[in-house]
Parts: C-alpha cells; structure tokens; sequence
C-alpha cells in the first residue's frame, strides 16, 4: 500500500469517524460523553490525510526537478546512460512490492461505514450478571407522578435503599424486556463505562400487572410503584429489585439505548 492509498484510506476513516458522530452512530459502539474526542479524531484522520498528499506532491515535484537537470547533467547521463540502465534495469527488477494483505486494513472501514451493529439487548443481558452498585447517596426526586426515573436509578434506591427515597412515590421506567431460562420477565438497560465493549446490564424484576404476552428486546415504558421483593442474579448472584407494576406499554427503541448514569 503506497502513500497514496494510505492517504486515501485515513480520509475515509476520518470522514467516516465524523459521520458516526454527527449522525449519533457513534451511541452504538461508545458513550455519549465521548462525541468531542470522536470529532477531535475525525478531524485529525483528516487532516493527516491531506498532509500526506501534499508531501507527495511536492516530493514529487522535487524529483521532477532533479531529473530536469542542466545540459551537463544530461551529457553526463547519456555517457554512462548503458551502465546506469542496466542498474535501473536490475533495481527495478527487484523492487519489492507492497504486500496485497495490507488491504485488508480496509475491511473494518466498510464495517463502520456500511454496517450498524444493533445496541446489546437479551441475549447479552441474561448471560451477564448484573452490574448494580450501591451509590453514595440519592438525589431528592422531582414533582409530579409518575415520577421518570432512569432503571439504574430505581434499581439502586430499590436494592440498597429499601425504597426509602422513593416515598411511596410511583415512578416511570423504560427499559428492554428479557426472559429468564423459566420465563420470568425482567426490565433491563445496559450500563456503560467507556464503550459497548465494557457494557453490563442492570436488571429488575416485574411483577404485578405484568402484560401477557412478552418479547424479548421489546422496548417498554412501565409505571408503577417500589415492592420490597427482589431476588439474586444466577450469573454473579448481584441483587436484582423488583417494580410492582400497574401500566406498560412499548415503546420505540430510544435514542441512546444504554444507560450511563451508574458510573456518573
């Protein structure tokens, strides 16, 4: 792979890094706190693609310039023109060539340009357990009811605040639905560090006015007010609380579907 080429796949992954950022394509593989680094990133893929072209160009010009010569130069050429022929001859016969695997470096470049990896859903969340910690304190909750409240947070005030802080309140959750081995349904968000990689879920039990027909990864608003029942994950034995439901319905996949609030 030339410089040429080189050049020409650091545009495209910097034009692709920014179109993953402006278009919010970049919610899939990383948090949303991350946007001016992915942008930074971008700009600079750019811009050191368009400096390498420029380096060619005039390296090329100055090569150019070197052949043109004087007519000393050109007499000096044509006399030992023979020997330096069989010279170029023979180096040109052996120049190496740059191996055609290098191109394979492209193939990641189509990914993120053609390919929108889904948000983690079921199938993840039920296979790890849940990433619950107990927080340091718990913000005053706002007027009205229901109450929105993020599934980290209830799970949190539920699990280690034994609902103290939700007062009786009823609360509004969305989250994505997942079934156990027996079938019993859990609300779920998937909570980030850094990125998709690192993503863990956060898991509550549902019970009360649960709907009777229930799809995993299906989007669902639920309201409904803190229970004291809970049970422990079967992956890593974490506290998993409950939400005595009373109304839910699907929703669309939201705009951001991972929840960073757990580490904020």
């Amino acid at each position: 792979m030339n410089r040429q080429a080189q050049a020409a796949v650091l545009f495209l992954l910097g034009a692709a890094v920014l179109h993953a950022s402006v278009t919010d394509l970049y919610l899939r593989y990383v948090k949303a706190g991350l946007r001016p680094l992915l942008l930074a990133a971008g700009v600079v893929l750019i811009v050191t693609a368009l400096a390498t072209v420029w380096y060619e160009v005039r390296e090329h010009r100055r090569a150019s310039a070197d052949r043109s010569g004087d007519g000393h130069d050109a007499e000096d050429r044509h006399g030992h023109g023979h020997g330096h022929g069989q010279d170029a001859e023979h180096g040109h016969g052996h120049a190496h060539r740059e191996p055609r695997i290098s191109w394979l470096l492209v193939l990641p470049l189509l990914a993120l340009i053609l390919v929108a990896p889904p948000a983690l859903g079921s199938y993840s969340a039920m296979r790890t357990g849940t990433a619950l910690q107990a927080p340091f304190g718990y913000a005053k909750l706002p007027a009205g009811d229901p109450v929105p409240l993020g599934l980290v947070d209830y799970a949190s005030r539920a699990a280690y605040g034994h609902g103290r802080s939700l007062d009786g309140r009823q609360v509004k959750i969305t989250g994505f639905v997942a079934l156990d081995s027996a079938g019993a349904p859990y609300l779920v968000r998937m909570a980030l560090n850094c990125c998709a990689a690192d993503a863990q879920p956060v898991k509550i039990g549902l019970s009360g006015r649960i709907p009777p027909v229930l799809r995993p990864d299906t989007w669902l608003e639920v309201t409904g007010r803190y229970t004291p029942k809970r049970t422990k994950d079967p992956v890593n034995g974490g506290l998993i609380p409950y939400l005595d439901v009373s109304s839910a319905r699907p929703v669309p996949t939201p705009h951001d579907p991972y929840d960073e609030s757990w580490n904020n």
